[in-house]
C-alpha cells in the first residue's frame, strides 16, 4: 500500500460493486496483509493462513467500507480481528491435541504460534483484556499494534480522542504486568 491514492480509489470501486476493482484491489494489499498478520502471529503459516482470512473477509463485506475513514484504516481492524480470531483457533487447536508427542515429531516453539514468544504473549494479554475490560481493547490494538495516529484510532474506535487517550493509557497500564510476567 505504497501509493495510497490509487488504493483508496480501488476501494471505493470495489465497495460501489466493481468486481475487477475488488480483483485488483485485493492483488495489490495481500503482501501488505501478510506483513501485518506476520506482527500478530510469528508462525509464517498462520501468518499467511490468516492473510487469506483476512482477503476473505475483505471481499464479502467491502461494501461496508463506506469512504469516511481511509481504506488503511477499516483494512486494520479486519486484520487485526482475523488473527485474533486465528489466533484463538490455534490456541484451541493446541487444547484439543492429545498431551504425549513422540520426541521424534516434537515440535520446535519458536516456529508455532500457539507457543511462541512475544506476539502470542499480547494476544494472551489481549484476550484477557477483553475478558476483563472489553472497552480497553480497540484503543490499543488500534494505536500499539495498527500503529494508527491518535485521531485515526479515535475515528476508527468510535470514541472522541480524549476518551481514546485515557483508555489507552488505562489499557497500557493493565496490559504492562501482565507481558512482564511471561
Amino acid at each position: 500500500m505504497q501509493d495510497q491514492a490509487p488504493t483508496e480509489d480501488l476501494a471505493r470501486r470495489a465497495a460501489a460493486g466493481d468486481s475487477g476493482a475488488l480483483d485488483r484491489l485485493l492483488t495489490e494489499i495481500r503482501p501488505e496483509v501478510v506483513r501485518r498478520c506476520a506482527r500478530f502471529l510469528p508462525c509464517r503459516e498462520d501468518a499467511e493462513e490468516a492473510a487469506q482470512d483476512v482477503l476473505l473477509q475483505v471481499a464479502r463485506h467491502i461494501t461496508g467500507f463506506q469512504g469516511r475513514s481511509r481504506f488503511g484504516t477499516w483494512l486494520y481492524t479486519v486484520v487485526a480481528n482475523c488473527c485474533r480470531q486465528k489466533y484463538r483457533e490455534l490456541k484451541r487447536r493446541a487444547a484439543e491435541q492429545p498431551a504425549a508427542i513422540e520426541p521424534a515429531h516434537a515440535v520446535d516453539p519458536r516456529t508455532t504460534s500457539v507457543i511462541a514468544g512475544s506476539r502470542v504473549d499480547l494476544l494472551e494479554a489481549l484476550d484477557r483484556l477483553e475478558r476483563e475490560h472489553p472497552h480497553l481493547v480497540a484503543p490499543l490494538v488500534y494505536r500499539d499494534i495498527c500503529q494508527l495516529d491518535y485521531a485515526e484510532a479515535a475515528e476508527r474506535a468510535g470514541i472522541p480522542l480524549g476518551t481514546l487517550k485515557s483508555r489507552l493509557h488505562e489499557a497500557r497500564k493493565q496490559v504492562r504486568p501482565w507481558l512482564a510476567a511471561s
